[in-house]
């Protein structure tokens, strides 16, 4: 009995370690997260101002022709996957894997990663892995979307894919992280038709220097840097969401657990303590 009530109380201590890590790792992700939700806001608008801009250009021209916005023949479709650094965090990594494996199903794709777990697994998974180099989601800046977006638009160009695609997991809410993919590359959808608004903007034409299909091909690599930093920013917050729900949920398991072990402990002490004294009591009738 005695040895069974330390092996309880060590089992209690260790519990109780644990739980002062995760509280700990809680209270890190959520101050984190405070300034990575900021920055997720923060660069919206300079993605919607490119994404306007190149609305105009494509709507607001007659003659416009891009390589952007024409459909390859090639089948073949890059993925820009994003993902975390560490685990920990509840199911993340797991969910933007799930959804980019539902998203290529059936495709003859290449894999553009993002963030250490990702890279792990396109390195042990996917055939073709464009770059290895963005390993550490936590170190990515504006600088390095400007290099991740300049090698999809050269390869995108070279014809090595005629599609791309990003996949990302979108912060919702504290409590909401959703996974999600979806197209980029060609812009097909820039140069349609939008009705009456078409109209107007074709007859309010604008006059754009050297031409109109050069200033459409420099803006798209800003476009699509501005894009792949606001999903970073976005991962970001979401990986940020998913460890602090994690860890939370990890305290309150250990509080219950403590208090599970306690009330062991105690009943353990009390038969204990019950069983001397029936001894001790025994003891003194045979005398």
């Amino acid at each position: 009995m005695a040895s069974n009530m330390k092996a309880v109380k060590l089992r209690i201590r260790s519990v109780q370690s644990t739980m002062q890590i995760t509280k700990a790792m809680e209270l890190v992700a959520s101050s984190k997260l405070r300034r990575a939700r900021d920055r997720a806001i923060a660069c919206r608008p300079y993605f919607e101002e490119l994404h306007d801009t190149l609305v105009d250009i494509a709507n607001g021209n007659t003659d416009f022709t891009s390589g952007y916005v024409r459909e390859s023949a090639n089948p073949k479709t890059c993925y820009i996957v994003i993902g975390g650094d560490r685990g920990l965090a509840g199911g993340y990594n797991s969910g933007v894997i799930r959804c980019f494996e539902a998203a290529s199903e059936g495709k003859e794709c290449a894999v553009l990663p993002i963030g250490k777990k990702i890279v792990e697994y396109a390195v042990r998974k996917v055939p073709d892995c464009v770059t290895d180099e963005f390993n550490q989601i936590a170190h990515i800046g504006v600088s390095d979307c400007f290099s991740i977006a300049n090698i999809i638009c050269r390869d995108f160009k070279e014809g090595r894919y005629g599609h791309v695609e990003l996949c990302y997991t979108t912060f919702v809410s504290m409590l909401t992280q959703r996974p999600e993919s979806f197209p980029i590359l060609p812009l097909m959808d820039l140069a349609a038709d939008t009705g009456e608004d078409s109209i107007r903007r074709i007859r309010d034409l604008i006059l754009y220097e050297p031409s109109a299909s050069e200033v459409f091909d420099a803006i798209v690599p800003e476009y699509l840097a501005g894009l792949i930093y606001g999903a970073v920013c976005d991962s970001v917050a979401s990986e940020l969401a998913a460890r602090r729900n994690a860890m939370d949920a990890a305290t309150k398991n250990a509080g219950e657990m403590i208090e599970k072990l306690n009330l062991y402990y105690n009943r353990a002490r009390q038969a204990s303590i019950t069983q001397e004294i029936t001894e001790i009591v025994a003891g003194a009738e045979g005398l």
